[in-house]
């Protein structure tokens, strides 16, 4: 084989290195300096040299900037995988769940699976129809690369920051997945010849995969949070991983992710605030009757039961959007019962119990406080299924007492109750009772607020993950997410017969739901009614309060039905002028057949109410003194039970 010829060099041909010898070369001393010549050294003395300036290198201010991101990151990293195994260590003792897939979704997915192995002609027409999309994608990016204005992006307002509009690559991206999600879900959707419920099961949890995966969940894919590191140094994702470490230890091990800045607010403070007195306190609640605004007051007052499940105070949370505040401004004397929030001594309470000592103890103890024979009633979400079945008990003992009531998002019929029938099979079922006996016979107050989340996921867990991890911003201060987060426990007792009676069986609706020794039977329900349903509810869905409103026997029947959701579309102040009602005084077979000859109104509904209900409340007498009642005050509203936390 041929030798290469050698480089040429001035230098003679150095001697091989030495084995174990520096391959770099050695230092230089410092060269001297050349004599400057005669004419420069003779200068004149006056004369000081100019000192050159320091040199400065390019670049030195990016390498600071460099160097803070990296600690940041590493600090960032630190924490949390310190936090991460803090938590473990919390769990440890733990039992684990006894069933690995607790939500049952692996049959519904074995059947959709199977009924799509089954028709491989719809498989190959879902998978041409998956690569036009792309083929489209793909073109449209190619023709935005040559300088063409790219198609309008789906709307979707995970996705509305122009930071996802502004980089192709991260436009592509949202795009993408819209295209892939979209796709998934919709092959879900089309599938045949599956039970529907195993249908609606695997939607749900398809959805809530897609949903989990988007994009915009991640720092590495979201140009949002990547420009919010990059703008702070790292320092937005080390406070992410502070706000992260404080919700996992506030979450005992388990993430507890806030939605709201839970230090701004103190109840009896700046939210709960109405006065009032509480009036009488049992086991099971607190009555409040409260102070009133006008000098005279409708007659008949008007008795208020929230659902246990949250605190009653979604009514009063400041003066501005204060439901309370606002009825006792139209004359109305206004009683509240606060129910306690249960712990293991109420494991045994089911309905029997919340209707005898909630129900009909709250109508006695009411009326003998204002001096009146009848009152009217309101009946919030699982507090007005429970007023339901106790005005069905009332018909059936003859008790009138209750001139007239109110339902609130309220469901009596369960066989379109949405998403949440998902919960309520038997496998499901099982788990919530393995975590109430694990807790003392009570769910915990953050296992319900759980499974709400998961109905939107998208609003009420991402949205939160991304501005309080991501993009490292402290959550808002904001009334309406601070009570949602102050849960309360569930007895044990009633919380199943609650899915097993309603959700399970429909037993309300049949007409064999046994109460108080009897069978309710709705249909005997003869006073005048009013229901109210939100049109975006994902609680109690309007097509399920409006079954609801057709199963009662009176002719003065009203729906209305309000814009937003479960929350928003019931605590809508006058004043604030957000969203719009819908009224129709005929009662029709459908909610369709209602909604096509439904006049829309701007604002509240309250207004509307309001006046239905003045007409159902007798003449005006001298306005109530709480404090002057035959019950005397135990203490300022908003009382103790309400404070009381899980």
């Amino acid at each position: 084989m041929a030798k290469l010829p050698k480089t040429p060099t001035d230098a003679a041909e150095r001697p091989a290195r030495k084995a174990g010898r520096p391959t770099s070369a050695k230092p230089r001393p410092p060269r001297q300096p050349k004599p400057k010549p005669a004419e420069a050294q003779e200068a004149p003395a006056e004369t000081v040299a100019e000192v050159a300036p320091e040199p400065t290198f390019p670049g030195a201010a990016q390498a600071e900037m460099i160097e803070t991101l990296s600690m940041n990151l590493a600090k960032a990293a630190m924490m949390a995988q310190s936090a991460i195994a803090e938590a473990a260590l919390t769990q440890a003792d733990r039992p684990a769940a006894l069933s690995p897939d607790p939500f049952n979704v692996a049959p519904a997915m074995t059947s959709v699976m199977t009924s799509l192995a089954a028709q491989p002609d719809k498989m190959m027409q879902a998978q041409a129809d998956l690569f036009g999309r792309y083929m489209q994608l793909w073109s449209s990016t190619a023709r935005q690369a040559t300088g063409e204005a790219p198609d309008p992006a789906p709307t979707d307002k995970r996705f509305k920051d122009p930071a996802w509009s502004e980089n192709p690559m991260f436009d592509m991206m949202r795009r993408s997945y819209l295209l892939t999600s979209d796709w998934m879900n919709g092959l879900i959707a089309g599938v045949e010849d599956v039970d529907p419920t195993l249908k609606r099961r695997a939607q749900f949890f398809t959805r809530l995969l897609t949903d989990a995966f988007s994009p915009s969940n991640f720092l590495a894919s979201n140009p949002v949070a990547l420009k919010a590191l990059a703008e702070t140094s790292g320092e937005s994702l080390v406070k992410g991983m502070q706000n992260f470490a404080a919700d996992l230890e506030r979450g005992g091990g388990s993430l507890r992710i806030s939605q709201a800045d839970y230090g701004k607010f103190v109840v009896g403070e700046n939210v709960a605030t109405a006065p009032g007195q509480v009036v009488w306190r049992d086991e099971l609640f607190e009555l409040i009757q409260y102070a009133p605004t006008t000098e005279t007051q409708h007659e008949i007052p008007l008795l208020m039961f929230p659902p246990w499940i949250n605190k009653f105070y979604i009514m009063d949370l400041q003066p501005a959007n204060s439901l309370i505040r606002w009825l006792s401004a139209q004359g109305f004397t206004v009683f509240v019962c606060s129910w306690v929030n249960p712990d293991k001594d109420k494991a045994g309470f089911g309905f029997d119990q919340y209707l005898e000592k909630g129900i009909y103890r709250a109508v006695e103890k009411t009326l003998e406080q204002a001096g009146a024979k009848q009152l009217n009633a309101v009946g919030y979400c699982i507090g007005g299924t429970l007023l339901g079945a106790g005005l069905a008990h009332m018909a059936a003992k003859g008790d009138t007492r209750v001139a007239a009531a109110t339902f609130f998002a309220a469901q009596h019929d369960f066989a379109e109750a949405g998403d949440l029938l998902l919960f309520t099979d038997e496998h499901w079922i099982a788990e919530i009772e393995r975590q109430m006996d694990a807790a003392g016979g009570v769910l915990p107050g953050a296992a319900m607020a759980e499974t709400f989340n998961a109905l939107r996921s998208n609003d009420l867990i991402w949205s939160f993950f991304i501005s309080n991890y991501l993009l490292g911003k402290d959550p808002p201060a904001f009334d309406l997410l601070f009570w949602n987060a102050d849960q309360t426990r569930m007895p044990k007792t009633l919380h199943l017969d609650y899915l097993r009676q309603m959700y399970g069986a429909n037993a309300l609706a049949q007409g064999a739901f046994q109460i108080g020794g009897l069978t309710a039977d709705l249909s005997k329900v003869t006073i005048p009614l009013y229901f109210q349903a939100s049109r975006e509810d994902h609680i109690a869905p309007m097509n399920s309060v409006y079954r609801s409103a057709k199963l009662f026997g009176g002719k003065d029947v009203t729906f209305t039905l309000a814009g937003s959701g479960h929350i928003a579309g019931v605590i809508n102040a006058p004043a604030a002028k957000k969203y719009q009602h819908w009224t129709n005084a005929a009662l029709p077979a459908t909610l369709a057949e209602w909604q096509a000859d439904a006049v829309e109104h701007p604002g509240s509904w309250w207004d509307h109410w309001s006046a239905w209900l003045a007409k159902r409340a007798g003449k005006q007498i001298p306005a109530r003194d709480p404090e002057k009642g035959p019950l005397k005050p135990i203490e300022p509203a908003p009382g103790s039970y309400v404070k009381v936390k899980s």
